[in-house]
């Protein structure tokens, strides 16, 4: 017994001291070669500590020798460009000026609930809030918000055009780029009294949400047909508290996506709805568009 506990404190020391040398980073923030180095060493330990018929050297020297290549790993990676690229991998633009990325966050097995849930964490309630969101290599998410200036920019914009062409209002679905196109939203909705309400997400109606939007399914589809696309079709459909409705469609063929921010109320009048009570629309925001990159690596 007392053997056992010296080998256990002994293998604690030296895990204790590999870890404080190879970083104070949180295992969050551990890139993916830190964190199997990590991982390997706990389990390396765990043998000699619980199984004393193997000797205590054949636990030591694996720990040793992991710390040694993950220190040279490190001190390569601040070195070489190449070498830190081909370890810890390039960050990947989800969002970029306004617009969802569907392809790059296929390549990182991304879906919406990730999205949604990472920028619920960094306060961006609606993805018509965000003009950047960047995949970290660590797996973190970082947002950059639209400003009210912007906001503000593109709600007179968007009033304008439709002035000028409301006829055409649903057609207002702009082409927002792939992997070399541009394309995309403007707005900055979701900033009231509640999340935005993710009716539509990758095709599919979700019925939650439209319950808590008091919207059938009849009237959803009809305020989509005002805007000239399908349930099926859209990559996401969000109604923001501040009364526009959020429209992305799915890459087509040549990698290209459609988005578009539309004013509720106008959608309505257009639908045959208008006595219908939908979220908290409002009036002066008619048909919001704008245009965005959709590049799927970062540059």
């Amino acid at each position: 017994m007392p053997t056992l506990f010296i080998r256990t404190l002994l293998i604690y020391s030296l895990m204790f001291a590999v870890l404080r040398l190879m970083g104070k980073r949180q295992i969050s923030e551990m890139q993916p070669f830190d964190f199997a180095v990590t991982l390997l060493i706990a389990n390396l330990a765990s043998i000699p500590m619980s199984e004393p018929a193997v000797p205590l050297f054949y636990g030591m020297v694996p720990i040793i020798g992991l710390f040694i290549v993950q220190r040279l790993m490190s001190y390569a990676s601040l070195k070489s460009v190449r070498v830190r690229r081909l370890v810890c991998g390039n960050p990947l633009i989800i969002i970029e000026k306004g617009v969802v990325n569907e392809s790059v966050m296929r390549s990182a097995n991304y879906s919406l609930s990730d999205l949604t849930e990472q920028l619920r964490l960094k306060d961006a309630f609606s993805v018509s809030q965000v003009e950047y969101a960047i995949l970290e290599t660590n797996g973190s998410l970082s947002v950059l918000k639209k400003s009210p200036q912007q906001g503000a920019d593109d709600s007179e914009k968007g009033s304008e055009s439709a002035g000028a062409d409301g006829a055409n209002e649903a057609q207002s679905l702009q082409r927002a780029g792939g992997s070399n196109g541009s394309g995309g939203s403007n707005g900055s909705g979701g900033s009231g009294g509640r999340p935005a309400l993710m009716l539509v997400a990758d095709g599919k109606i979700d019925p939650a949400a439209l319950e808590r939007a008091e919207l059938s399914r009849s009237g959803l589809a009809a305020l989509l047909k005002s805007c000239g696309v399908r349930a099926e079709d859209c990559l996401f459909a969000l109604l923001n508290d501040d009364g526009t409705l959020h429209i992305q469609r799915k890459a087509g063929k040549n990698g290209c996506s459609e988005a578009a921010v539309y004013d509720l109320n106008a959608v309505k009048r257009r639908a045959g709805l208008i006595g219908l009570s939908v979220g908290s629309g409002r009036d002066g925001q008619s048909g919001k568009r704008g245009k965005g990159r959709g590049e799927a690596e970062w540059k």
